[in-house]
């Protein structure tokens, strides 16, 4: 038998590879929701995805609640700047939606328009000024969280999507590991957190 045939065979089962691939190379997050063909190959040819990858120098990582990226160890000081301010975007939202008692993990269903996002500006002013962020420069952050498959834009704003869980984990890890230190103190994140958010890849 002809060597390159089970090769040939394997990668007949892979026809999004070149999609994937530079999907993942640009730094963006596959979502289930978003691209449902592309996942339910990804999902179905996993262990091929897997061994191609790493045979390529990538670290593929799917997470069972519907999205993948390539995880990077190291990145430049550019792009930890902006995983820093995209960790702090979603921090005051997580926080201002946790104040009008919404459920975090309900994140998918909430719409972040214009007006919102001003009104958590105001709320948030001192930590986003620290970091050079004003209200136009929220909406332009959630236009990067839509390249990297943080989210979707929608007519009337935008809609957070399953990678957004990367930055939910880390928080509430955050939070049990306030508890634990201190039961009877305040378990609130502050913005000194988003320095230790998963770090993210620009789009090419």
């Amino acid at each position: 038998m002809n060597a390159t045939q089970p090769l040939a065979a394997q990668l007949a089962q892979m026809p999004h590879l070149a999609d994937l691939f530079r999907l993942f190379l640009s730094g963006k997050h596959l979502n289930r929701l978003a691209e449902p063909a592309l996942w339910a190959e990804l999902e179905q040819q996993q262990a091929a995805y897997d061994a191609l990858f790493a045979a390529l120098g990538f670290d593929l990582r799917l997470d069972a609640r519907g999205f993948a990226w390539f995880h990077a160890a190291e990145t430049s000081s550019n792009i930890g700047k902006h995983s820093r301010q995209l960790a702090l975007l979603f921090m005051v939202i997580f926080d201002a939606k946790a104040n009008a008692g919404k459920a975090l993990q309900r994140f998918g269903d909430w719409l972040i328009d214009s007006a919102w996002l001003a009104e958590v500006y105001a709320q948030q002013q001192d930590v986003l000024d620290a970091e050079g962020l004003d209200p136009d420069a929220l909406v332009e952050l959630l236009g990067r969280a839509c390249g990297l498959g943080f989210a979707v834009a929608e007519p009337a704003g935008w809609r957070l999507l399953p990678a957004v869980y990367r930055y939910l984990d880390h928080f509430e890890a955050l939070a049990d590991a306030a508890r634990q230190a201190d039961p009877a103190g305040d378990t609130a994140t502050d913005d000194s957190d988003a320095d230790a958010a998963p770090d993210q890849e620009e789009p090419a």
